[in-house]
């Protein structure tokens, strides 16, 4: 049985996150009939874990992210586990920090508990990078929150050489500074936690990277009209969507001196299909956004 997810759907399943394609696609790669299942826990995935048939593979959808599986309910995760033979792999690496129901729940009502393969492969990676790393070693930390990356950005300040802040977090940073960030996202709690990171790296003499220059438009849309303003110039009506040409060149220079790169979250809007009026999503170096005249 092979279970996973795609996408974030809210409120309920929702047909363009299923599964199906992945099941056909799979059928075509192992040259073997696979079955799929809607869902992944009740009648229909249990029949059809149980009742195969002769060189068949089963494969079930996983839920809009039930309560259930996110709260690692203990009724649930027995569920999960009552659809296999005892034996459990986890190879997706990207959740394994999740204490959800399919990622730790299940563990507890399975014979045997695995790493798969990726998650072996993405582990000795890791473990080398930072029990050994070559040098230069940068580490690249974006995504939208400090609050998500507190652990990641202090443990790294103690083994990397330089760290490159991109996405939403970038902004709490940017106004500990005193900096403008217009209507970006911030972390209004964070801000002295970001001042303390700020001055830890000063202290020790740390390369810590922020962003010179930003893409940015009136609003979080795909339509949005955007241009590119240096982090000083930011006007208030307007949000930072992702960093700029000046701090590409700049983190590109970093990064081609380095040995070894941990990367950790995006750099800016990527939820958003591409448009001609979004440059955060067109192809770079930014072709499209006119660059602000307080910005030359």
């Amino acid at each position: 049985m092979l279970a996973s997810h795609l996408g974030r759907p809210k409120g309920g399943p929702e047909p363009k996150y299923s599964l199906l394609p992945a099941a056909k696609k799979l059928e075509q790669l192992i040259e073997r009939p696979v079955r799929f299942a809607s869902d992944c826990v009740g009648p229909i995935p249990e029949s059809k874990s149980r009742r195969p048939g002769r060189g068949r593979h089963p494969a079930a959808g996983k839920r809009a992210l039930p309560s259930e599986e996110e709260k690692n309910d203990e009724a649930f995760s027995k569920q999960l586990a009552a659809l296999c033979d005892g034996v459990f792999v986890l190879d997706a690496f990207g959740s394994a920090h999740r204490a959800h129901a399919s990622v730790v729940g299940i563990t507890k009502f399975v014979k045997q508990a695995a790493a798969g393969l990726l998650m072996e492969k993405e582990l000795e990676y890791i473990g080398k990078a930072i029990s050994d790393p070559a040098r230069p070693f940068v580490a690249i930390l974006g995504g939208a929150k400090v609050s998500d990356k507190i652990e990641v950005v202090e443990n790294l300040m103690k083994i990397a050489d330089a760290m490159l802040i991109g996405g939403g977090m970038a902004y709490t940073f940017l106004k500990a500074q005193g900096l403008p960030i217009g209507k970006s996202l911030v972390e209004e709690d964070k801000i002295e936690l970001a001042k303390k990171i700020l001055a830890d790296a000063k202290q020790k003499n740390f390369k810590f990277l922020l962003p010179s220059d930003n893409v940015i438009a009136p609003e979080f849309k795909a339509d949005s009209p955007a241009t590119i303003v240096d982090v000083a110039a930011m006007p208030a009506d307007q949000m930072g969507l992702d960093i700029g040409p000046k701090t590409i060149a700049a983190y590109k220079a970093e990064i081609a001196k380095s040995e070894t790169i941990v990367w950790n979250g995006p750099m800016g809007v990527f939820e958003m299909p591409r448009s001609p009026r979004a440059p955060w999503k067109s192809p770079r170096p930014w072709p499209l956004p006119q660059r602000a005249a307080q910005s030359p």
